[in-house]
């Protein structure tokens, strides 16, 4: 990851959480944070493990000002995930799979999850039983930031 921002000045990233067998064996998921011209985001990533080698296979992220708001990857496994910061959220729902919801520091929390149907709603519980489907992150507003 670092090869990927040598020359850059003004980067860096942090590890916030990893877990391996997500979906499979000898795959895994990484959640972090990147730290790039004042500007901070948070991204999660997945790999595969390939001749002993972890090929990464997809990433999507999310920036922590934006409205409670998701996005999800193209391909198989589809990882939704998002950045919220309103601690009335409780549950988050990707189809019928429950999200899982990370403390990443003060308010932020970073939710992700997988499912295997590609384009299904999400949902948001607040903890006094309130449901809402929450749209999805346009990615190139996202990109163009």
């Amino acid at each position: 990851m670092l090869e990927m921002h040598l020359d850059e000045e003004n980067y860096s990233y942090s590890l916030v959480e990893k877990q391996f067998n997500i979906v499979h064996e000898d795959d895994a998921i990484a959640v972090f944070k990147e730290h790039k011209d004042q500007e901070e985001k948070i991204f999660i990533a997945y790999f595969e493990k390939e001749d002993n080698q972890w090929e990464w296979k997809q990433t999507r992220g999310s920036k922590w000002d934006s409205p409670v708001k998701w996005s999800s990857m193209n391909d198989e496994p589809y990882i939704y995930s998002g950045a919220i910061n309103d601690y009335s959220i409780a549950e988050v729902y990707a189809g019928d799979e429950r999200a899982t919801i990370i403390d990443v520091e003060d308010e932020k929390r970073y939710w992700f999850a997988i499912s295997p149907i590609k384009d299904v709603k999400v949902k948001i519980v607040k903890t006094g039983g309130t449901e809402e489907i929450i749209e999805e992150t346009n990615h190139e507003e996202l990109d163009s930031k």
